[in-house]
């Protein structure tokens, strides 16, 4: 849990109805927690992840995406206006960061290898300002609960491209979606390549 920041040292960026956001000013930057599990240390408040299974066999291999209602899913049956969509990214490609004042995402890479970033803007949060880096994709099956209020977004790594498939609680409105841009000198994401 981060400490609370002075109001002189946020960027205000949205409000909505029950969400004020911004960013921390001259924040750490980096990776932030790394996140491999559900239980991992660090995770921000809210988010969530599951691992998915995969059954291969000699015909390729079968993944189940989500059960309306059970997992992960729970929640998106109660808003009514499920939407499912998918997005093909090239290798290399950058999208972030966006962020919602009410829909809440779940992801699901199911093709290829995406670093996803996250970082919480809600400043009543208790982990407002932190970052987390999931590596997530066929190599390692992960389904990923955004709630509202916590910015996202993803680079495919590797040389092939990258399927989401993702659900969202709110048909698609554009009124709703905030951009900030992807190398936001505040949120300091460390979008390069790791050379360890």
């Amino acid at each position: 849990m981060l400490k609370a920041v002075p109001q002189t040292e946020v960027r205000r960026i949205a409000q909505g109805d029950s969400l004020e956001l911004a960013v921390v000013r001259n924040g750490p930057g980096g990776l932030g927690s790394v996140i491999a599990t559900q239980d991992a240390p660090g995770l921000i408040a809210g988010v969530q992840v599951s691992p998915l299974i995969i059954r291969p066999d000699d015909r390729g291999y079968f993944e189940e995406v989500f059960r309306l209602g059970q997992g992960l899913a729970q929640g998106m049956l109660s808003a009514n206006r499920l939407q499912v969509s998918a997005a093909l990214s090239y290798p290399g490609t950058i999208k972030a960061i966006h962020y919602h004042l009410r829909q809440t995402d779940l992801w699901t890479p199911v093709m290829g290898l995406l670093q996803v970033m996250l970082y919480d803007l809600r400043m009543d949060s208790p982990t407002f300002g932190q970052l987390n880096t999931f590596y997530t994709g066929v190599l390692r099956p992960l389904q990923i609960l955004i709630p509202p209020g916590v910015g996202h977004g993803y680079k495919v790594l590797g040389t092939e491209s990258a399927l989401l498939v993702y659900a969202t609680d709110q048909f698609y409105d554009p009124s709703d979606e905030g951009r900030l841009p992807w190398d936001d000198p505040d949120v300091h994401y460390d979008w390069e390549t790791q050379r360890k």
